[in-house]
């Protein structure tokens, strides 16, 4: 059974200016039920994460600053989000999300978090809208509770995952790949394992053809026996934040490739939404909705 965490709380209410695309939370799981890809028993409710799941990614003193809202002006403006308790519970619970998602794609093959992939969040830091790194936090519970070995992390945001790469940089049992904008933020990047840098405009062709000759040889080498997929719909050329020129139907079939991949090798994957930020709502739910169509077509129906 295809598992989804998803809370009320992941639909935070912030300040006018930093609500949108927040109603993609809400949404997508409406539109799951409404066109039945999805029933009521897919969706699982997580609460907050224990500390100590955090603390094995995350800095004391950087914790302490969140709960005490005691960081810098200058480390807080770099967060974008205002800092309040409840938008610091919902990264929680968004973090315990992806740590419950991590068990159930053990136990059935593929789970999903309809938040998450919060990858610039850094070890001692956060950045461009990430508190905790929800994949850090559930490839460190894996391996410490002897769940995984190896652990492939592959992100497909338009943005490059440095907060991941920083934390994993002297991890050999956990591999870090980013395939993203090139010319995009994070304007100074961090070193994956494997960086690919995608020039403006990048369409499906190509960055298909990119995909699919890296991600069968990073398997092979790596051998991985968990896959975490950061499958950010911001590589849509209608999207405001992304520079790439990916269709609806090309963000889809990565995301097929992806998932039919894992399958075909058997390795377990997790899937965290990340970035999408269309001007139009209904493009970033109908993008994000593939995923979950996905997911049940190839490993349920």
């Amino acid at each position: 059974m295809l598992k989804i965490a998803y809370h009320h709380s992941y639909k935070h209410p912030l300040p006018e200016g930093h609500r949108f695309p927040m109603d993609k939370y809400e949404l997508i799981p409406q539109q799951l039920l409404h066109e039945g890809t999805c029933a009521s028993n897919n969706f699982f409710e997580p609460q907050v994460a224990d500390e100590a799941h955090i603390l094995a990614v995350h800095t004391q003193d950087y914790i302490n600053d969140l709960k005490n809202q005691t960081l810098s002006k200058s480390a807080a403006r770099k967060i974008g989000f205002p800092l309040s308790e409840p938008l610091l519970k919902r990264e929680s619970i968004i973090t315990q999300g992806t740590i419950l998602a991590s068990e159930f794609a053990l136990k059935y093959g593929i789970a999903m978090n309809i938040a998450g992939g919060t990858h610039h969040a850094y070890s001692n830091r956060g950045e461009g809208f990430c508190l905790y790194n929800d994949q850090a936090i559930g490839a460190r519970y894996l391996q410490k509770n002897g769940l995984a070995k190896k652990i492939l992390i592959v992100d497909l945001d338009v943005h490059q995952g440095n907060g991941t790469a920083e934390i994993f940089k002297n991890d050999p049992l956990v591999f870090t790949f980013s395939m993203h904008g090139a010319g995009n933020y994070p304007f100074q990047k961090e070193e994956s394992d494997l960086d690919i840098g995608l020039g403006d405009g990048t369409g499906d062709a190509e960055y298909l053809k990119i995909l699919k000759e890296t991600l069968p040889r990073l398997i092979e080498e790596q051998q991985p026996d968990f896959i975490y997929y950061l499958c950010g719909v911001d590589i849509l050329e209608s999207d405001k934040l992304g520079r790439l020129g990916c269709t609806l139907a090309g963000c889809k079939e990565r995301d097929r490739y992806v998932l039919k991949t894992c399958q075909d090798h058997k390795i377990p994957v997790m899937c965290s939404m990340g970035g999408g930020y269309s001007p139009d709502l209904k493009i970033i739910v109908e993008a994000h909705a593939n995923t979950y169509r996905l997911a049940q077509e190839i490993y349920f129906w």
